[in-house]
């Protein structure tokens, strides 16, 4: 058995639950994570000298680590994002690292850390508590910076950034970016224990980036460092954050099989392989090439030759203009229908299904959600316990990385004779349809009437469990009638006390 330790970006069940879940099934890999006492919860950072500690006890017995460097330096994603360390205390992390990899030489150490997101908008909900009234104008300052930086714009362009950085005060743009500073320096150490053999595998997400910013020129920067050092093949730099878990576990995965498993990717747009989708800096068919790559797959040109058709329902919009999913159940762009065609989209999918291939589904048209009149589509025609995997959370790379890691894994052991979903998949159904699409949409509305605010459930987190657990069974005896003899939502919580995201204690009965 090949033991992997898993250190992952931080305790919410994106992160920690769902690389243990996709293994679950595979008896040659044995998966061992952190008890969540030691992964701190949101804006408080873990416990790190217990977490090292935790650490070396498993690394004596251990073939694999895949970990979250923000998790071992900072304490998880959003302390990250408010640390006050210095570079000196960060190489001394990094220095046990190294000392931990030299005591286990022949440990395989796959290592990722996130280039700092900038969000366009005014929140402090996982930002510095100045971002409240400064996250656009941040957000506005890096975009004109990298803008001009590369040698675009011009006097008008000059003239926005000069007020804006006049807008905002002195020590706001001074502890933003050291911060930046600090975790730009990680992860340039982070190359070079790649070049030194400390770190065997890196991955750089860009955390919710733009095609300007400084996330963009720090990309840059980093991009030449692997060029420079010929490191290309084992550093990747992509969008993406907390799938990255789960496409890592993949990789291990199809390494000790030693196999390369084959996609072909099919798109409901004609535009969607162009179309740079919103929270990210490329195209979309470039973020997918990215995917299936890290999880240790190749893409291919036709279905016949793939182990597994990847269906991609792409956006029709780019960047800030791209739609959320429940903004879209209420009034949908033009474009969503006219710039692509979801009959021919779903009788593809019917075709590929009748002719035994395996078939998954990644739900990407819109922000933060699936597509519900996709989704209405495939229930009636029966095709939604056909699906090897499905996803629509989030980001794009988000949902993309899930749905090929999942997919991938479960190709080995996916048997047609088995009739209907896994209990991953329809924990997506349920959570990604149901909960971020309409239930989320429901509570959100409702939230004045409830005394509590979209990022702050206050007191009232176990009433609202019950209120989105009942909504949620009455979305599925409406749209998943046909499983809830075999699967049982059992009781939702919410990991951060917000209504952006949930988890789920649901149960598969045997069939």
């Amino acid at each position: 058995m090949t033991k992997i330790i898993y250190v992952p970006l931080d305790e919410r069940p994106v992160n920690w639950e769902f690389p243990q879940t996709i293994l679950a099934t595979i008896p040659e890999l044995e998966l061992v994570t952190p008890p969540l006492s030691l992964l701190g919860r949101k804006k408080t950072p873990a416990p790190l000298g217990e977490l090292w500690a935790w650490l070396e006890e498993q690394l004596p017995s251990a073939q694999y680590l895949v970990t979250s460097l923000d998790q071992l330096l900072f304490g998880g994603i959003v302390p990250s994002r408010l640390h006050h360390y210095n570079q000196a205390e960060c190489q001394m992390r990094l220095e046990h690292l190294a000392n931990l990899k030299h005591k286990y030489p022949n440990l395989k150490v796959f290592a990722f850390n996130l280039i700092m997101r900038v969000p366009a908008y005014n929140s402090s909900d996982e930002e510095p508590d100045y971002y409240e009234h400064h996250g656009e104008k941040i957000y506005r300052w890096g975009w004109l910076t990298d803008l001009l930086g590369r040698g675009q714009g011009g006097s008008k362009e000059e003239e926005q950034l000069a007020q804006i950085v006049e807008s905002i005060p002195h020590e706001v743009r001074t502890d933003y970016l050291n911060r930046r500073s600090i975790n730009h320096f990680v992860n340039t150490e982070a190359i070079s224990l790649v070049e030194q053999g400390v770190i065997d595998f890196l991955i750089i997400p860009l955390d919710d980036c733009a095609e300007y910013g400084f996330s963009a020129a720090e990309q840059r920067d980093l991009l030449k460092l692997v060029e420079d050092k010929g490191l290309h093949e084992r550093v990747h730099i992509y969008p993406g954050a907390d799938e990255i878990g789960c496409t890592l576990v993949t990789r291990i995965y199809n390494q000790v099989q030693n196999r390369t498993p084959r996609v072909f990717v099919r798109y409901s747009s004609t535009m969607g392989p162009q179309i740079i989708p919103r929270y990210e800096d490329r195209p979309l068919g470039e973020s997918i090439k990215s995917q299936i790559t890290v999880c240790g797959g190749i893409v291919v040109d036709n279905s016949l030759e793939a182990d597994l058709v990847l269906m991609v329902n792409s956006p029709t919009l780019s960047g800030r203009k791209m739609q959320e999913a429940s903004d879209a159940v209420v009034r949908k762009d033009t474009s969503y229908y006219s710039f692509r065609n979801l009959r021919e989209f779903v009788v593809s999918m019917e075709y590929y299904l009748a002719t035994d291939r395996h078939v998954a589904l990644a739900d990407v048209a819109f922000g933060n959600g699936s597509d519900h009149e996709l989704m209405q589509i495939l229930a009636k025609q029966g095709i939604l316990g056909e699906l090897v995997s499905y996803g629509a959370w989030n980001t794009p790379g988000n949902t993309i990385g899930t749905v090929l890691a999942h997919a991938l894994i479960r190709l080995d052991n996916y048997e047609r004779s088995v009739k209907g979903p896994d209990k991953f998949i329809l924990d997506r159904y349920v959570e990604d349809w149901g909960y971020q699409v309409l239930v989320r949409a429901y509570l959100k509305e409702q939230a004045q009437e409830l005394g509590i605010t979209y990022f702050d459930l206050k007191n009232q987190g176990t009433e609202i469990s019950r209120l989105a657990l009942t909504e949620l069974q009455k979305f599925m005896s409406t749209y998943l009638a046909q499983y809830t003899q075999d699967y049982e939502l059992a009781a939702v919580y919410f990991p951060w006390n917000r209504l952006f995201e949930i988890g789920l204690t649901s149960r598969l009965f045997k069939r």
